[in-house]
């Protein structure tokens, strides 16, 4: 019993959600010692880029009590705090800039560097780079060379791919949005295919598809399992199927509306709502049952749909 009261007494850790990009990942602290922490403010933490600010976007409503591996909030951040990040986000502008041209210099033509990044108390110094040969791209040289402008600082350096390039760097969209969605609100990328614009029925001219990060746009996830499900509703293209006006082929499906295009046996085409259409494969199998009758009824017309032997 005094076990269960001890276990009854333990408090109820409190894990939050911290940011540490405007538009980024949210990842789990345990703030448990700093419980007056709200949406809004920033805290300091320990991450594997060494020691952060980031600032608390939400509390977890119901966090597992028993999951390892989440690190405890270091304090809740100053006034001070907020002015040293102000500080180092400056000194991020003209290490980028040194590093591009000392990339140039180097001749690391195909090296984009996107981004320079301190880390809260300024011991560690991330570069955020794209190459079109990846990994097998050698910056050592770099590497060497930037160490020696920011011998104080630990350097290291890190590859992404395009769609984290558009990201950090923002501007419009290709449909014509201010900002991009990665910009804008996206914190992860979902996978996405060909087939989702397929199924969307969206033209696959290259331009159509692309985002300004060369690959295929983000918003193509966005409607694509309202339209599989939309779908699952409807006959497919091809089908012949029963209308209220007469027969004819399904040469098109409109997911969203709910209705189909029809190409008549008699000529023209017309669009009908799902409730409208009948299709003939289901009538003609439902016919043939009725005719061929069953077991207790073998002159037709049999409508017990009981099989098997008579008794």
């Amino acid at each position: 019993m005094d076990e269960l009261n001890t276990q009854a007494a333990v408090p109820v850790r409190y894990i939050i959600g911290l940011r540490f990009q405007k538009v980024g990942k949210i990842y789990h602290f345990d703030a448990s010692n700093f419980r007056e922490l709200k949406p809004g403010d920033f805290a300091v933490v320990d991450t594997s880029r060494g020691r952060q600010l980031g600032q608390m976007i939400m509390a977890v409503e119901q966090p597992d009590q028993t999951a390892g591996g989440i690190k405890p909030v270091v304090r809740r951040a100053t006034p001070q705090d907020l002015v040293q990040k102000q500080s180092w986000s400056k000194k991020e502008v003209e290490a980028l800039i040194n590093c591009r041209a000392k990339a140039s210099e180097l001749g690391f033509n195909d090296v984009k560097i996107v981004s320079a990044e301190f880390s809260f108390d300024g011991n560690r110094l991330f570069y955020l780079y794209s190459s079109e040969a990846g990994e097998k791209t050698d910056l050592k040289a770099l590497r060497r060379a930037m160490q020696r402008i920011y011998s104080q600082t630990q350097m290291e350096m890190h590859l992404i791919g395009p769609r984290d390039v558009a990201k950090i760097l923002g501007g419009m969209g290709a449909c014509g949005l201010e900002t991009r969605c990665c910009s804008s609100f996206l914190t992860d990328f979902s996978p996405i295919s060909i087939k989702m614009a397929k199924e969307q029925g969206i033209s696959l001219t290259p331009t159509e598809i692309t985002g300004m990060c060369g690959r295929l746009r983000c918003c193509l996830v966005y409607e694509y399992e309202q339209y599989v499900e939309a779908r699952k509703q409807l006959p497919k293209r091809g089908k012949r199927v029963g209308t209220p006006i007469g027969d004819g082929k399904i040469v098109d499906t409109l997911p969203l509306k709910s209705s189909v295009i029809v190409e008549m046996d008699k000529g023209g085409q017309h669009e009908f709502m799902r409730h409208e259409i009948q299709p003939l494969d289901e009538l003609d199998a439902l016919k043939k049952k009725a005719e061929s009758g069953c077991d207790r009824h073998p002159e037709g017309g049999c409508e017990c749909g009981k099989k098997g032997k008579p008794q």
